[in-house]
């Protein structure tokens, strides 16, 4: 009988092991995709732990974060929708009170040095200091969300297990947020998949590919998408006035510029530009081949060979929007890691 038991014990205790073990190798940490150039964040300050993931992301879809407790970030920022605000050409938030953009994808920030359309933060850790305290957004401020979360049973020790004491200050909050933030890694297209030889275009794809690096890839470079630059595509004003980079810098260059958006995950994340008002890629390239206005400051790459705009007929405008198709992946708006648990 006790050989017996003593068989079940150790059974049991190599099953714990075997799962602790499993779920150990499961979480990986931050990888850098291989074709991806070295990401810009700061790791060696806050380094990515299954501890601080996991209590980055239970903040992420905390909707104390708010003033009154109805918005979280992920709220704004979907998975379904490549962490955007789907549906929605310049996003709300608290009360149902209108922004004046339109909510931008969260993935691949390691590699980003600024945030927001303006660019008005410059530290992934610093970023979600905006959003909270923004009066149209979550309407809040940093103490107020500190104070609630103190309050809730299950945070402080999981403040412990990422940063190993049961302080919970805005530093600690802010890094979490960054630890989830980073992972946010999309690189599973079937762009990615040819790079890496385990795919090929299609005959459209392939024509789209070369097209796009003729006409585009001045703004937005391989393999992320974006340049992280500044500029103005000749987009008319907004109904809102939006002066983008020039509220930030008050530099009269930058009036009109706003953040090159990646170009990954366009089929989850319209509509497009700063404010929405594009619904299709088609609306796009439209304005790109025909409603470039003639500002001052607009990109150069857009007044080329003395003409305004790019030149591209309506098939080669089709085999663009094939290519951009190879940018979209799906393993990424249905990874379960960042999915809101119930």
């Amino acid at each position: 009988m006790r050989r017996r038991q003593w068989f079940f014990a150790v059974v049991i205790a190599l099953s714990v092991f075997a799962c602790s073990k499993a779920g150990v190798e499961m979480f990986a940490g931050f990888v850098q995709p291989v074709k991806f150039p070295e990401p810009v964040y700061h790791f060696n300050t806050n380094p990515v732990t299954q501890a601080g993931f996991e209590l980055g992301k239970k903040l992420f879809y905390d909707t104390r974060l708010s003033r009154d407790n109805t918005v979280s970030c992920g709220f704004c920022h979907i998975q379904s929708a490549a962490f955007t605000h789907h549906g929605h050409n310049i996003s709300h938030g608290i009360d149902d009170r209108l922004g004046k953009r339109n909510s931008q994808t969260l993935a691949n920030l390691a590699w980003s040095n600024s945030f927001f359309w303006d660019g008005g933060v410059f530290d992934l850790d610093l970023q979600p200091i905006v959003p909270i305290t923004n009066p149209v957004e979550m309407d809040e401020s940093v103490s107020s969300v500190l104070e609630k979360i103190r309050q809730v049973p299950e945070y402080p020790s999981l403040f412990r297990n990422a940063f190993g004491s049961d302080e919970i200050n805005t530093e600690r909050m802010m890094k979490a947020l960054s630890q989830f933030m980073v992972m946010l890694v999309s690189d599973h297209s079937k762009y990615d998949a040819v790079q890496s030889g385990e795919m090929t275009f299609a005959a459209d794809e392939e024509r789209g590919y070369a097209l796009f690096q003729g006409n585009c890839a001045g703004c937005h470079k391989e393999p992320l998408f974006t340049d992280h630059s500044f500029r103005n595509n000749g987009i008319a004003i907004g109904a809102n006035k939006d002066e983008g980079r020039y509220a930030v810098t008050l530099k009269e260059e930058d009036r009109y510029r706003f953040k090159v958006p990646s170009l990954r995950n366009l089929r989850y994340t319209a509509p497009y530009m700063h404010d929405g008002r594009f619904i299709t890629l088609e609306g796009v390239l439209k304005h790109y081949t025909e409603g470039v206005q003639n500002t001052p400051n607009a990109d150069p790459l857009l007044h080329r060979n003395g003409g305004s705009g790019i030149a591209l007929t309506e098939a080669e405008q089709e085999d663009i929007i094939a290519f951009l198709g190879t940018l979209n992946d799906s393993t990424f708006v249905n990874d379960k890691r960042f999915a809101e648990q119930p």
